[in-house]
């Protein structure tokens, strides 16, 4: 494989792109249940978000909310985190839906959610 030229920090090869309704809420449920960190916001004129960005522990999310022209574009993500059963318990706090209760899998402790922008996250801890 190719090296990729000029990634600029804080970024990687691949980074999902969403396209949510309420961008701001969206940042504070990660950062409430991930730890997430914004990293970019850019507003449009009627004040809703054009392209922002989060990370966390080096991965970058990167989101706009929808629009007549851009609709929602929602995603399934897998997240290692140090405790599954903690990230889930946040999650669910924050208005997540359980889509799997945790719960030991062979590949770790797993639990799934679907949160309140329509993404569905496979949360993990190893095992």
């Amino acid at each position: 494989m190719e090296t990729a030229a000029n990634i600029p920090d804080n970024y990687q090869r691949i980074m999902p792109y969403l396209i949510i309704h309420d961008g701001s809420k969206f940042i504070t449920f990660m950062q409430n249940v991930f730890n997430a960190t914004e990293q970019y916001r850019q507003m449009r004129d009627e004040k809703t978000i054009m392209h922002a960005e989060i990370n966390i522990e080096g991965s970058t999310i990167m989101f706009a909310d929808c629009t007549d022209t851009y609709q929602q574009q929602n995603a399934g993500l897998f997240i290692y985190v140090d405790s599954c059963d903690a990230t889930y318990k946040k999650a669910i706090d924050n208005g997540a839906d359980t889509v799997m209760p945790p719960a030991n899998q062979p590949y770790g402790r797993s639990a799934g959610v679907k949160d309140p922008f329509g993404n569905t996250w496979w949360i993990t801890n190893p095992i």
